[in-house]
């Protein structure tokens, strides 16, 4: 669980920093313009809780979790398309996360990459995960989860200080980008190694890369 000091945490994430004169309009009215890409987000968590294969996931909106944590115990596998799933489906709620807080004015795109960069590493299990650690991943992370409440609100205070800068000035405070860019970056880094079980790197305390 230890990182190297100075290595990079295997869940690397970023957002592109919008340079130009963001759209106020539709950044007047995001989360009403946001109700038809989040309406197909939830469709689909709601097809992995209970599609043709009745597949039971756990986790965070659609991750699978439980299915992995059980393949890793007892079979020491991590099935390909399970890994597929799960990278594709936080590259789409982060960009839907990017959208709703104001970083991007480009409307979600259910597979184009836009200015969200997400990336982790397929896992050797036998070689890189320790088999029984994924029972008490979510018990380890606790710490993460109790600075990330605190860090979210701090982080929605930021969104809504960038909303009215926005409409004023067409800009997005580059200070403000920055700390709800490391709140995103802290969040997907646990959520690698608690729920989608792809890495046994502890996460390190950080808001930076």
């Amino acid at each position: 669980m230890e990182q190297t000091a100075g290595s990079a945490y295997p869940v690397q994430f970023d957002v592109e920093y919008p340079d130009r004169e963001l759209n106020r309009l539709t950044t007047g009215f995001r989360i009403f313009v946001a109700i038809p890409i989040l309406i197909v987000a939830v469709s689909i968590g709601g097809h992995a809780w209970g599609g043709r294969e009745q597949i039971v996931v756990a986790g965070s909106g659609g991750v699978l979790f439980l299915p992995a944590l059980l393949m890793i115990v007892f079979r020491q596998k991590y099935p390909r398309w399970w890994y597929d799933w799960n990278l594709e489906l936080l590259r789409f709620t982060n960009r839907i996360g990017i959208y709703l807080a104001l970083m991007d004015d480009t409307y979600p795109s259910t597979d184009e990459k836009q200015s969200v960069t997400l990336d982790f590493p397929y896992p050797d299990v036998e070689r890189d995960l320790n088999r029984w650690l994924p029972l008490v991943k979510w018990l380890l992370a606790i710490p993460h989860f109790l600075v990330l409440l605190f860090l979210w609100l701090a982080g929605f205070v930021c969104v809504v200080m960038a909303w009215f800068a926005i409409l004023f000035t067409g800009r997005y405070p580059r200070a403000l980008f920055d700390f709800v860019r490391g709140v995103f970056r802290w969040s997907n880094r646990v959520t690698g190694y608690a729920f989608a079980l792809v890495t046994d790197e502890y996460p390190p305390f950080r808001l930076s890369p």
